[in-house]
């Protein structure tokens, strides 16, 4: 269901029932590992990917930056300029 590279391929999935009656797989809540990182200051042009290649060596590794900051939506995160978001370390 997801690429071997997804924040989600390691975690259990199961079945639900919609309202509708309709069945659909979905993912089960997982626990947030502890990150220790570094306080990282957004600028106006940051991007996630980006971020997450300078200091993780892997763009598709952009969800880390958001678990170590509990955030549903990565891109949040960078929407304000000056906000300080955590960067988890390798």
């Amino acid at each position: 269901m997801f690429h071997a590279t997804s924040r989600y391929s390691k975690v259990p999935q199961t079945v639900v029932t919609t309202g509708a009656g309709r069945e659909v797989q979905v993912v089960t809540l997982r626990r947030l590992p502890h990150s220790s990182g570094e306080a990282v200051v957004v600028q106006g042009n940051d991007r996630l990917d980006v971020m997450a290649c300078q200091r993780l060596d892997d763009a598709t590794r952009f969800w880390r930056i958001a678990d170590a900051n509990s955030e549903l939506e990565a891109n949040t995160l960078l929407r304000e300029a000056g906000r300080v978001i955590e960067v988890p370390k390798q």
